[in-house]
């Protein structure tokens, strides 16, 4: 093979769905190492929310756009075909930032080795960016507490479903916020969540006040929505909001109104955005943290796989309705 085909950004959205016309396909050609780098055959990539704000022009957010004429920005875990590195050998896998393209050179720089005994896409929906930022944001932002309550939005999600399952674990009571009966089923019946309530539904103050009668102690929050500043109200004194993603906002030019400062002060509550390239460093330690979890059955997932590199482009609108069903993996 003496090529291999990418996608480039070549236009920033400006609402509304994302097509084609935002991308450039090509074929580039196959590189020749040189010493000190190895090249990675891309099995699987992830597509994740994260990247309507990677494409958008905002030059202030907590990492760079990606720049127009640049592979477009994204995770994966692939295998290494040929090595002109002494620590990376042919056949190891290896995970990290690789972009929307069949082969990637990489010196290492961002790039962690896979030892995990799990198929591609089990690694890619569990220790990758899905499970690291679980992870981050319910231990080390959250700080949960047994006998606490957290209600986690977008609870059917990458994230969301394994914040949910770690807090099960850790002892907490756990309400899941999804956008369809099938999914509420899904985390209840098979993950173990205490509640869930379809946003779509009536009466969500009704049933918070059923789920949680003695108020909400931590709230991850991935998504926005109405729904959110009747959780807020809710919150329990010196509780603490975990503000992880808002995917009801990605695609608007003026973001909606947020919940009400007052409940904020009356609650002593403590508000915190965290992003995961601020804590990249501390993989290792985050790996660390999650494995015990997925080792002992106590972390399931569910994938939902597009074939082929040109899918990821209309993939991404899956996460604007909503009908993906898991983590989002393109099969490469």
């Amino acid at each position: 093979m003496s090529t291999f085909t990418a996608i480039n950004l070549i236009k920033r959205p400006t609402g509304g769905a994302i097509t084609n016309a935002l991308f450039d396909i090509v074929e580039k050609e196959m590189p020749t190492l040189k010493e000190g780098e190895f090249l990675v055959k891309q099995t699987h990539m992830s597509l994740d929310p994260a990247m309507f704000g990677w494409m958008s022009p905002d030059t202030e957010s907590y990492i760079p756009p990606v720049a127009l004429g640049d592979v477009m920005r994204s995770s994966g875990i692939g295998e290494i075909v040929e090595s002109k590195h002494p620590d990376y050998k042919v056949g190891e896998r290896v995970m990290g930032m690789m972009g929307w393209q069949e082969y990637v050179v990489s010196t290492g720089q961002g790039l962690n080795k896979v030892t995990a005994s799990l198929p591609d896409e089990a690694v890619l929906s569990i220790f990758a960016l899905p499970g690291l930022t679980a992870t981050q944001g319910l231990f080390n932002v959250g700080k949960p507490k047994s006998g606490e309550t957290i209600i986690v939005t977008g609870a059917a999600g990458s994230v969301g479903s394994i914040v949910g399952q770690l807090a099960k674990a850790d002892g907490l009571n756990v309400i899941g916020v999804v956008g369809s009966q099938e999914k509420a089923d899904w985390i209840v019946n098979e993950l173990g969540f205490d509640a869930a309530i379809n946003y779509k539904s009536d009466d969500l103050d009704g049933q918070l006040a059923e789920y949680a009668p003695e108020g909400i102690d931590l709230y991850f929050e991935n998504t926005g929505g109405p729904i959110q500043s009747l959780i807020i109200e809710r919150m329990n004194p010196h509780g603490r909001v975990i503000v992880c993603g808002l995917i009801s906002e990605y695609d608007k030019q003026i973001p909606s109104p947020g919940p009400s400062w007052l409940n904020v002060i009356k609650r002593r509550l403590t508000i915190q955005g965290f992003t995961m390239p601020d804590h990249f460093h501390e993989v290792p330690a985050l790996l660390e943290k999650l494995t015990p979890y997925v080792m002992a059955g106590k972390i399931k997932h569910r994938s939902h796989v597009l074939d082929g590199l040109e899918s990821a482009i209309d993939g991404l609108n899956l996460f604007y309705t909503g009908e993906n069903k898991g983590k989002l993996i393109v099969k490469l």
